[in-house]
């Protein structure tokens, strides 16, 4: 017997979220898609003829429900006013880890008996439906193109939209996801913007993402949840190949919730080794969540001080391992511990100051001139720090 579920309209203010953003300095989120029944508005018209699984109305495929498409752009223009761009996710695989009672294939709008277009999204019928993220069933895949077009031609006129293909697609999802970012690509091409496409990672997909043609991504661990791993002691450099949104979500949850000063660390260190750190939280005060969104707002702060576009991160500059620099003119160096460090800098004059990374506040500032080489620093106060130097032009 298949049980009956009720989608309930959970209560959320956006703009109050929005507006916690905002004064931590934030300008990104993820847009999150739920492709369950528990989770209303879905993209399409529930008008039968028929009863779906959860006792509501069949799903018609075939006919969009606007008031899905409505919120969709009216939540994507709230986030431009505050400046904030926003990934539109358009699908979600989470659902398909595994087999799981908490999230039924027959929650599925693809699943066989809740639409009346004889769309089949378990065509081996194991009640898994991973096929429903792979090119299997070419009926599901056109139906999925349909809808990407539509999400397109609602919010393509925006200038604050990226796509994500997929959130935590597995191995499965592989050649799905590139053709949907073709698909992406293609239809944007005649129209009147272009936006980045992202792929992002879960477990071992890393280089999928990475040779994949996305735009961007989101690089993820093996090892969930492990504070010595290290994606969460200290994130790998980015290498260039993709932007990189390094997010807690493919990282793990409980080593950062309330743990303040790893999870600032843990910002500072995926800033300087060259990625975007994004937090994946739960609107609660704990410690770590705090300190992570204060962290980013900081961060941001300097990625807009400096020339960020020619900067990368240069581990072997600085003792600490963390460097983010354009030689010779850039650096931003950070101390995850306490006490003295040293900077390779090349010859020349540069102005400096320190950030405290704890109270987020500027601790004086200076210039310097050096001939060149390693040069030895002491921040003025206790705990992890941030120093910045610029090249000064001196007349």
């Amino acid at each position: 017997m298949i049980p009956r579920y009720t989608a309930v309209e959970m209560p959320f203010d956006y703009d109050s979220y929005l507006d916690l953003l905002k004064r931590n300095n934030h300008n990104f989120i993820r847009l999150w898609r739920w492709e369950l029944t528990t989770h209303e508005p879905q993209p399409w018209l529930r008008v039968g003829p028929g009863n779906a699984l959860d006792g509501r109305p069949k799903f018609d495929l075939k006919r969009f429900n606007q008031s899905y498409f409505d919120r969709l752009r009216s939540r994507v223009e709230a986030a431009g006013k505050r400046g904030m761009y926003v990934s539109v996710m358009l699908f979600e695989d989470w659902i398909f880890m595994e087999k799981r009672a908490d999230h039924p294939l027959e929650l599925h709008p693809f699943h066989k008996d809740n639409n009346i277009n004889g769309i089949d999204g378990d065509p081996n019928g194991d009640g898994w439906g991973v096929e429903i993220h792979t090119l299997q069933v070419p009926e599901v895949v056109e139906i999925q193109k349909e809808y990407v077009g539509k999400v397109i031609e609602t919010v393509n006129d925006l200038d604050n939209v990226l796509y994500e293909v997929c959130n935590e697609g597995k191995g499965h999802t592989k050649e799905w996801q590139y053709e949907m970012i073709k698909h992406i690509k293609d239809v944007e091409a005649g129209k009147r913007k272009q936006h980045p496409v992202g792929m992002t990672s879960v477990g071992d997909m890393n280089e999928a993402c990475l040779n994949s043609p996305a735009d961007w991504t989101s690089l993820a661990t093996v090892n969930y949840d492990a504070a010595a791993d290290s994606w969460s002691s200290s994130p790998p450099a980015a290498d260039g190949r993709k932007v990189d949104l390094l997010d807690t979500d493919h990282i793990g949850w409980k080593i950062f919730m309330e743990d303040a000063k790893f999870t600032r660390a843990w910002v500072w260190k995926s800033f300087t080794r060259g990625h975007n750190a994004l937090l994946m939280e739960n609107l609660s005060d704990s410690a770590g969540w705090i300190a992570g969104r204060a962290a980013m707002g900081h961060a941001r702060q300097y990625s807009e001080r400096v020339d960020l576009a020619n900067m990368r991160p240069v581990n072997e500059l600085s003792s600490t391992g963390y460097c983010l620099a354009n030689p010779g003119s850039e650096y931003l160096v950070y101390q995850p511990e306490s006490g003295t460090f040293a900077v390779k800098l090349e010859a020349g004059s540069y102005r400096y100051e320190w950030f405290n990374p704890r109270t987020g506040s500027a601790a004086g500032e200076d210039i310097l001139t050096v001939p060149g080489g390693s040069r030895s620093f002491i921040p003025p106060f206790g705990g992890d720090a941030v120093l910045f130097l610029k090249v000064e032009n001196l007349k």
